[in-house]
């Protein structure tokens, strides 16, 4: 008996090969797989014998240098020895999950894959942050394809396949143990002939730009993060969509400043306004407007509060205030009477400017 041809594999073979030709014809002609077959019994014993003596590197030495080695026992029938759960570092012909190999593989290629995530920009107006606005953005993502509905395939044949009528699993006994694997007959489709879709080269997904509506509430920050659930790359095999990050920006304002939920803005004032007191209308972002009182001796740089005429808070928080700052305008002269009623102005008793400046040499120290 040449213990070459019982494992099927020449001379020459390497050790990978002999493990891997032991394993197929284990899972093929093991007792336990084949209760009460006395002929795959026996060929068992003749395949583990030929395993034992050419795995081992002197056995095998001597067996092919014509000095037989001892014949080893053959393993009693049963799984002794053999590990259920297939292991990283174990030796590969004493792991049983791998005559188990072919199904596991099967199942796991067909496993729901949840799609990737997207992520994108959004810039908004002060004005969409004030009220809250749906605003739109642009998303490039991996879709189910249309074609194939994301199976990857498409069917060229109206009826089911015969060998396992449509379900896309068979059952297989082996001894006591009844095992579920795809059909190897459709691919685990459950169609009589498939082919390949052409629409996404059987990957089940095609590309696709969308244009997706973005609730912004109102008063949401700068650099917040939306999220839109199940938007974003499809999953395979069933797998769930990924989602959409939407992470927004504010663009600047001509005439608000903002610092959290307060706003800023500068406020133009006459000398005379801010000598004799005054009252101006100033806008909101909302659109309203508010009059602001400016004492009589405001001076520049000055700031008023007005309280709650900002943005509204993030999620129901309280809302900021309106900070307007003066800045004092002078006014352009431009005729020989403007003049003189400022030269006239700057000699006025206890002048304000005049009296916190340093004195001059010609004034006298």
């Amino acid at each position: 008996m040449d213990l070459y041809v019982v494992l099927g594999v020449k001379r020459g073979a390497s050790d990978a090969d002999i493990r891997r030709a032991y394993r197929r014809l284990a899972r093929q002609f093991h007792p336990d797989i084949n209760p009460g077959d006395r002929e795959a019994a026996a060929r068992y014993r003749d395949i583990s014998r030929a395993y034992e003596t050419l795995v081992d590197p002197d056995r095998r030495r001597q067996y092919d240098a014509g000095d037989v080695a001892p014949a080893t026992p053959p393993p009693a029938p049963g799984f002794a020895g053999f590990d259920f759960s297939p292991r990283v570092h174990a030796e590969p012909s004493t792991t049983f999950g791998d005559l188990f190999a072919g199904a596991i593989l099967a199942a796991t290629d067909r496993r729901p894959v949840r799609g990737a995530d997207v992520h994108v920009d959004l810039a908004v107006t002060l004005e969409e942050v004030a009220a809250g606005a749906t605003s739109h953005v642009a998303v490039h993502r991996l879709s189910s394809c249309r074609a194939c509905a994301g199976s990857g395939t498409v069917r060229t044949s109206p009826d089911d396949c015969v060998a396992c009528d449509g379900q896309g699993t068979t059952r297989v006994k082996r001894g006591h143990m009844i095992f579920t694997q795809p059909c190897d007959r459709c691919d685990g489709t459950g169609a009589r002939v498939r082919a390949t879709c052409a629409q996404c080269g059987g990957e089940g997904l095609e590309p696709r730009a969308d244009v997706l509506p973005v609730d912004v509430p109102a008063g949401v920050s700068e650099g917040a993060v939306l999220r839109l659930e199940g938007a974003g790359h499809a999953g395979r095999h069933g797998g769930r969509a990924g989602d959409v990050f939407v992470t927004v920006t504010v663009r600047p304002h001509a005439l608000f400043r903002r610092q959290g939920n307060d706003l800023h803005v500068e406020v133009p004032v006459a000398v005379h306004e801010a000598a004799l007191g005054t009252r101006i209308v100033l806008p909101l972002v909302d659109g309203s407007r508010v009059r602001l009182r400016v004492p009589p001796g405001t001076q520049s740089g000055q700031r008023f509060r007005l309280r709650e005429r900002g943005l509204p808070g993030p999620r129901g928080g309280a809302r900021g205030d309106l900070v307007a700052e003066v800045r004092l305008m002078l006014p352009r002269v431009i005729d020989e009477r403007g003049k003189a009623l400022l030269r006239e102005f700057g000699r006025l008793p206890h002048d304000p400017v005049r009296d916190a400046r340093f004195p001059t040499d010609e004034e006298g120290a």
